[in-house]
């Protein structure tokens, strides 16, 4: 396990889905991918736009939003490829729990800032296929914050025994609506303060 990913951040979906809460999936060293995505292993793919944080310090013991701002290393942008085995996405809350929250695969930019120089909340987020915008978001449509995101797993994982552990990349959720994506299309997001993330969708070889 590389890490956690956080879903069910925005209110509308956890109203679409009858919760009132985020939920949360595991993230392995094959999810990650870079420069292209193979569209073969996923069925029907979209993508949105997120901040990833990389942990310096295990989160354990009493958790407040300082203490987790202070155990994060470093934020990237991040792509997050999601997915799921429902039929045109008609989901309950039950699916994409069993789904790993709907996980699919997660691809991460290049730059990488301490929180003493971006603030997650603050981030504005534009995500294009091949040149056209197709989603824009801010930090603040994660929970409010990214980092309220990250508490909320921080004490959700520390509960379940499971702690988030220092080197652990955490996506927050996404910053803004997904979209559905198919091969050969190019998708970059642009989160400012931050930097860009990139990823190309393709068929795998034969």
């Amino acid at each position: 396990m590389t890490g956690r990913k956080i879903g069910l951040t925005s209110p509308a979906v956890q109203q679409q889905l009858g919760v009132d809460q985020p939920d949360f999936g595991v993230l392995f060293a094959d999810m990650e991918v870079t420069g292209t995505a193979p569209t073969g292993q996923l069925l029907q793919p979209k993508v949105e736009a997120e901040i990833a944080f990389v942990l310096a310090d295990d989160l354990t013991g009493d958790l407040d939003l300082p203490t987790v701002r202070a155990a994060v290393e470093y934020a990237v942008p991040a792509l997050e490829i999601v997915d799921s085995r429902i039929a045109d996405w008609d989901i309950t809350i039950t699916d994409t729990v069993a789904d790993n929250a709907s996980s699919g695969l997660y691809v991460l930019g290049a730059e990488r800032l301490p929180l003493s120089a971006f603030e997650p909340v603050e981030a504005t987020m534009r995500m294009y296929a091949d040149d056209q915008l197709v989603s824009q978001g801010t930090g603040a449509a994660c929970l409010g914050d990214p980092l309220n995101a990250l508490l909320w797993l921080a004490r959700t994982a520390r509960d379940l025994g499971d702690p988030l552990r220092a080197g652990q990349v955490i996506l927050s959720g996404a910053l803004g609506p997904m979209v559905p994506v198919s091969p050969g299309t190019t998708v970059k997001a642009e989160i400012s303060g931050l930097g860009i993330v990139i990823v190309t969708f393709e068929d795998d070889p034969s």
